[in-house]
């Protein structure tokens, strides 16, 4: 945990501002799906209409995360490797794996 905290304070990723303004929307998008879910829940919605857009959000979520992944190894990790720092991909491994759970 230490050592995720260290990460993120120290690495940045510079994006162009179309690149920021995509991925917000994306995640704004997605916002609005889980805020249509929990009304769902309150209304007593039938569990499968609420299962059908519950898996809607899961869609979404790895539609922005294979973009960011793809903007990540295009960007970050290509610029890494040209500078000699190889433990990126031990760093991307350890993601993906992540991901795939």
């Amino acid at each position: 945990m230490e050592e995720e905290k260290r990460c993120c304070q120290q690495k940045k990723t510079e994006r162009s501002e179309e690149q920021r303004r995509k991925l917000l929307n994306r995640l704004r998008r997605i916002e609005g799906q889980v805020r249509g879910l929990q009304t769902m829940i309150e209304n007593d919605v039938y569990c499968n209409d609420i299962l059908i857009q519950s898996s809607a959000v899961n869609a979404a979520m790895n539609a922005f995360n294979k973009e960011l992944l793809a903007n990540h190894i295009h960007t970050c990790v290509l610029r890494d490797i040209r500078e000699g720092k190889d433990e990126v991909v031990d760093e991307l491994v350890a993601t993906i794996q992540k991901l795939m759970r």
